[in-house]
C-alpha cells in the first residue's frame, strides 16, 4: 500500500495565515514572497498543512521508496519563525546551477533557507521560481 504524505492542501486562508506570521519581519517577508510567487506563477496560493504556502502541484514518487507517492506544491514557501523556507528552487539542474547566484542562504534536503529577503537577489529568486514553474514533471521511474 502506498504511503500518503502528511502535508496535504487545506481550505485554510493563506492571507490569514500570512497575517498571523511572527515575528513582524517574517510576516512582511512572507507577504512579499506571496506577491513574488503569484507574480511569477500567475496562480493563487493554497495552504498545505499548517504552514506551507504552495503554488500549483505535481505528482511525485519518492526515489528512496517508490511506495511513497503523493502530491506536492510545484513551488512554495513557509515563513517560519527562524527563517524563510523556499521549496522547489533546486529541483532542476538549471535551478541548482543558478542557486549560488541567489545570495546568502543555506540548503536543506528539499528546500532553501533564507534569513531575510534583503540577503538575496529577488530577480534571481524570480528566475528560480520561473524555472521551477516551467519544469515538466514525470513521476514515473
Amino acid at each position: 500500500m502506498a504511503t500518503a504524505p502528511k502535508t496535504q492542501p487545506t481550505d485554510a486562508s493563506v492571507p490569514d495565515f500570512l497575517a498571523a506570521a511572527e515575528p513582524a519581519k517574517r510576516r512582511e517577508d512572507g507577504l512579499a514572497l506571496a506577491d513574488i510567487f503569484h507574480e511569477v506563477t500567475g496562480v493563487e496560493p493554497v495552504l498545505w498543512g499548517p504552514s506551507l504556502v504552495g503554488y500549483g502541484s505535481y505528482r511525485y514518487i519518492s526515489p528512496a521508496n517508490p511506495r511513497t507517492r503523493g502530491d506536492w506544491p510545484k513551488a512554495g514557501f513557509s515563513p517560519r519563525k527562524a527563517q524563510l523556507s523556499l521549496y522547489g528552487l533546486k529541483d532542476t539542474a538549471e535551478g541548482a546551477a543558478l542557486l549560488p547566484s541567489l545570495g546568502t542562504y543555506t540548503e536543506g534536503a528539499g528546500c532553501v533557507y533564507v534569513k531575510r529577503l534583503e540577503h538575496i537577489d529577488l530577480d534571481v529568486l524570480r528566475h528560480l521560481i520561473a524555472i521551477t514553474w516551467a519544469r515538466e514533471d514525470d513521476p514515473e521511474p
